[in-house]
């Protein structure tokens, strides 16, 4: 029978305390100490460990921040190779720097506080900012609705013109998405706004009547900022703005306008509200006054790949399916937008706010 190898005093003590001589392993962060500057590479030591080098393509890639460093300085590193063909530990400060200003960044995001950028360039889809040397974006969608720039989605040279109007200024935003693996790093200004809202939002609740004043129009939507607390805002969404359809919000809201609007939901702090939701329904009792089987005149609003919408009255639109023709040309052929036909009314639906038409027959 052997007898165990009786193992030393040394290797005891490190077995029962790793920490005094640590295991180094790939990608591990480690604070070095420049002992050397040499024409081979650049030595430093590691406490616990010994001397580690940068040289080679790490050594290019360091340039910068070598020249910034002097012999018995500290600095970040990272281990590239816990030990080379010559018995010395291999680093990377340019990885490292990087590294360290995730974490940092990863800090900053979990404590969930604003903090200020410096926009220093903008495309068509937001703003661009240094933040600790790393690139953030501030996507035009994470604007407060106090900087948004409302109407323009579909004007690239404008969109991009209204947000060049940013640089330079400093902005309030949180940070809300980070991937190191992919270098991005997505800010927020809406998120402060969101904050702020949630509080002052304790006093209302849906159902809620409120006058506010419109302070901008997208093609989405209006915002409303209310008379009574103006750094409360909410959205009336173009579907609620009225009982019709509605293809341009400008046509309904222009901005100023003093409106009444209904608080249809609260949620994340942020407010919907309704403009039709105030208004009488025009749709009550339509089966009354339209009813299957009449012919009427009507007047074609918009011609569509499915069909075409028949305005009835100033409220009420009707439906001549795509099927009616054949296909699109011969929908084309047979109506144009802006002039008035006779209809045979097929079918009313007053719970689905339908109407759906047939051409009526020439006699």
């Amino acid at each position: 029978m052997e007898t165990a190898k009786k193992e030393s005093p040394q290797l005891q003590m490190l077995k029962a305390d790793p920490s005094i001589m640590p295991v180094l392993k790939q990608g591990d962060l480690v604070e070095a100490t420049l002992v050397e500057r040499t024409p081979r590479g650049i030595f430093f030591e590691i406490s616990k460990i010994g001397i580690a080098v940068i040289y080679g393509i790490e050594l290019i890639n360091a340039k910068e921040i070598l020249k910034k460093l002097n012999v018995g300085d500290s600095i970040s590193a990272k281990i590239s190779m816990p030990e080379n063909e010559d018995g010395l530990v291999e680093l990377s400060l340019a990885e490292a720097g990087a590294q360290k200003m995730w974490a940092e960044i990863k800090e900053l995001k979990d404590k969930d506080e604003p903090i200020k950028i410096k926009i220093a360039n903008a495309n068509a889809g937001g703003l661009i900012a240094d933040l600790m040397g790393l690139q953030a974006f501030l996507p035009a969608s994470q604007l407060s609705s106090e900087h948004y720039p409302g109407g323009l989605e579909n004007n690239r040279a404008k969109l991009i013109e209204e947000l060049k109007k940013f640089i330079g200024r400093e902005l309030s935003v949180k940070i809300i998405n980070i991937n190191p693996r992919s270098n991005k790093l997505i800010v927020s200004e809406k998120e402060i706004t969101h904050q702020n809202t949630k509080e002052l939002l304790d006093k209302y609740k849906v159902g809620d009547v409120i006058n506010g004043i419109v302070g901008g129009v997208a093609n989405f939507g209006a915002f409303i900022k209310f008379a009574d607390n103006p750094e409360l805002e909410g959205l009336v969404h173009i579907s609620e703005l009225d009982h019709k359809l509605v293809d341009n919000p400008k046509d309904i809201v222009k901005v100023g306008d003093m409106v009444k609007t209904k608080i249809i939901e609260i949620k994340d702090g942020r407010v919907s509200l309704s403009l039709k939701a105030l208004q009488a329904d025009p749709w009550e009792g339509v089966e009354k006054k339209f009813k299957a089987g009449d012919v009427i005149k009507g007047i074609v609003h918009k011609l569509n790949p499915f069909g075409a919408l028949i305005k009835l009255d100033n409220d009420i639109m009707g439906l001549i399916h795509i099927s009616e023709f054949g296909g699109v040309e011969e929908l084309k052929k047979a109506l144009t937008a802006g002039e008035s036909y006779s209809f045979l009314i097929d079918s009313v639906k007053p719970e689905d706010k339908r109407i759906v038409l047939k051409m009526a027959k020439k006699s």
